[in-house]
């Protein structure tokens, strides 16, 4: 195959994360015209989805197709539940509630990590390799319109510590995902299972919206 199976799946999935990332809600979000109560909603839907992801992880680390992808210095729950205890205090758990579009996601995810390892490696790109990206600009946004401390308690999801250079680390991510152990027919259902993650983000992001409309 003469294109590198990261860049196949990156411009493959194009659309899709196109269309998360300009979402209404996310727009509104990052562009301050939200209060900090759909922050903390959207950190709530965040928790359940990498529940979902990480629950079986280290279960996954022996697995010849998501083994390699399963690094600990991408482990995300406890810093959310961290960000958690800070926007809803320490009982946050009791009143934690997933969306219907959330627990359709996190369902799917954990479908994946059950039962079709390919999937989960979608599902883990999508995620961990955005996080790592975009959600640099989440996080600077959330610091400056809610005045978190730069990369402290509420923002601390965004912040990799045991990732000196994420640059570096993007690319050696690029380099596991090339040498992925599936012939192309599999790899074909990878990248349709990487547009099914991202429109399932969007659903969130959607249900968001309706939950936080802007008022005229």
């Amino acid at each position: 195959m003469n294109t590198a199976f990261s860049t196949l799946i990156r411009t493959a999935s194009h659309e899709q994360h196109m269309e998360a990332e300009t979402s209404t809600f996310m727009s509104d979000l990052l562009g301050g015209r939200l209060g900090v109560e759909a922050y903390a909603r959207y950190t709530e839907q965040l928790w359940f989805v990498y529940e979902a992801l990480e629950a079986d992880a280290e279960g996954l680390a022996s697995d010849p197709v998501a083994g390699p992808f399963i690094r600990p210095e991408l482990l995300r729950r406890g810093a959310l539940e961290r960000d958690l205890t800070h926007l809803r205090g320490a009982d946050w758990r009791a009143t934690l509630t997933a969306l219907p579009a959330t627990e359709a996601y996190a369902a799917r995810v954990a479908e994946c990590a059950r039962e079709w390892s390919g999937g989960y490696v979608a599902h883990h790109y999508t995620r961990y390799l955005g996080d790592l990206s975009g959600g640099q600009i989440i996080r600077g946004k959330a610091e400056q319109t809610w005045g978190f401390a730069r990369k402290g308690d509420g923002v601390r999801f965004y912040v990799f510590e045991d990732i000196g250079n994420p640059a570096a680390f993007k690319r050696g991510y690029r380099e596991l995902l090339d040498g992925v152990r599936a012939d192309e027919l599999e790899r074909q259902r990878i990248v349709a299972e990487c547009r099914r993650a991202f429109a399932l983000n969007t659903a969130v992001f959607h249900a968001l919206g309706e939950e936080f409309p802007l008022t005229a």
